[in-house]
């Protein structure tokens, strides 16, 4: 079943978080907003302007529910682009619950989660590139997730989409006039500057896919392995960069059976650091199986601390590394082991603190590095990744082909791509899955 069948209803729920506090608000919206604020006020406010009102509860006896502030915003002067009103209520549970009563028995009914953002996009206010881009901004946990999601939530990536878009419709419309006007001695000039235009878009789009995946890096966040022997240290670093204790630490080999996650902040960057089952030989099943998911962890991990005891002799790290960590540096190590230059050997001592803060830089500046933006606004989900290749793939075909009636189909094909990115065009299938991510009041 359609979650948003009806577009047609009035519509509320908390924009605030649940739980008690000082002030809840409570959002409207839909065509009979004025009609239950009339019932909820004795008179209602001016549009946009905050004013203190009592809400009550119509019936043979009228209740007095609450007093709070009142702002009214006609549509389409609204976020929804509907009729719409907010009510500052005090945050108490009972009261809350009163007003969602009283709402529903004048006519609104609780909102879908995301379904204030979609009747934004259905009502243009926002395309659907900057519907998740609000989306993102409202689960941004760093201010670097924040100033990209805020980026996207003011139109960047539209602006780049809609100027390839309009590229796409005059080129289409010179090779619709190649169609329908074959002997009319059109110049040369127009299909070699339609080829050429193809061949600009195309080029252009690839570009914006060679982006190394930062901008969705950066909006799920990274994951930092740490892998190595048992007894290494690793439960040891992963307490001491989460400063907690998230993982047990013993004298005893095999202590950590399956991965420990922890979320952590580095260079901005919100970054889940996992510890692993240490590598080794072993016929505990149980143990077997936490290594054989700690080696799957470390091939998709964007970043791999591989940790070894620096008093015992390594040559080099069993699996392949971004860095490598000596750990246990206060114990006695030999001069020839410390001299080794190489800028991916790290020594330390969690006993001591010796070598963290090195440490904590080297790995906030990777995550930087894995997620800093390089020219243009980058992608930030796999939806938009897959529509832009879906693009350059039509535009491929465009280029390779002579006929023009099928080279304008091409085109078209291409154009519907990036259509359904924006939500101009065949988008009803993606609609309930995009907005339901939404947090409800959203």
């Amino acid at each position: 079943m359609n979650i948003f069948s009806s577009t047609h209803s009035t519509i509320f729920a908390l924009a605030t978080a649940s739980g008690r506090g000082a002030v809840a608000i409570m959002r409207i919206s839909g065509s009979h907003t004025l009609s239950i604020l009339e019932k909820l006020c004795h008179s209602v406010p001016k549009v946009r302007q905050a004013s203190v009102r009592q809400l009550w509860r119509r019936g043979d006896q009228d209740e007095l529910l609450d007093q709070a502030l009142v702002i009214w915003f006609k549509g389409p002067n609204s976020y929804t682009g509907e009729d719409s009103a907010e009510l500052h209520l005090h945050a108490g549970p009972a009261v809350i619950d009163a007003i969602a009563d009283v709402l529903v028995c004048y006519g609104a009914r609780p909102a879908q989660a995301g379904e204030f953002s979609k009747r934004a996009f259905l009502n243009g206010k926002v395309d659907l590139l900057q519907a998740e881009g609000i989306s993102d901004l409202v689960e941004a946990e760093t201010q670097a997730q924040r100033r990209q999601a805020l980026e996207q939530t003011e139109g960047s990536l539209s602006v780049i989409y809609q100027g390839w878009a309009q590229k796409l419709r005059e080129v289409l419309a010179f090779q619709e006039a190649l169609i329908d006007f074959p002997d009319e001695d059109l110049p040369q000039e127009v299909e070699e500057n339609l080829k050429d235009t193809i061949h600009i878009l195309h080029q252009e789009m690839k570009a914006h896919l060679n982006d190394a995946g930062r901008g969705e890096r950066l909006r799920r966040g990274l994951v930092f392995a740490i892998l190595g022997a048992p007894n290494a240290g690793k439960s040891s670093l992963l307490n001491l960069l989460a400063d907690r204790d998230a993982a047990i630490v013993t004298e005893q080999a095999g202590t950590t059976r399956d991965a420990i996650e922890v979320r952590v902040v580095l260079g901005d960057v919100p970054v889940t650091l996992v510890d692993t089952a240490g590598l080794r030989e072993t016929e505990d099943l149980i143990e077997a199986e936490g290594i054989k998911r700690a080696q799957k962890i470390g091939r998709e991990a964007d970043c791999v601390l591989c940790l070894t005891d620096a008093s015992v002799d390594v040559s080099e790290p069993e699996v392949e590394c971004d860095f490598w960590i000596r750990t246990k540096k206060d114990l006695n190590v030999s001069r020839e082991t410390l001299d080794r230059n190489d800028n991916k050997i790290l020594f330390i001592s969690v006993k001591t603190g010796e070598g963290i803060d090195l440490l904590k830089q080297a790995l906030a500046e990777k995550a930087k590095y894995l997620t800093a933006r390089q020219g243009p606004p980058p992608l930030t989900r796999v939806r938009h990744r897959l529509g832009i290749e879906e693009c350059v793939q039509h535009l491929e075909e465009a280029q390779r082909l002579d006929w023009p009636e099928l080279r304008g189909e091409e085109l078209r094909l291409a154009m519907q791509s990036l259509g359904r990115l924006t939500g101009t065009i065949g988008v009803e299938d993606l609609l309930d899955t995009i907005f339901s991510q939404f947090c409800i009041g959203k």
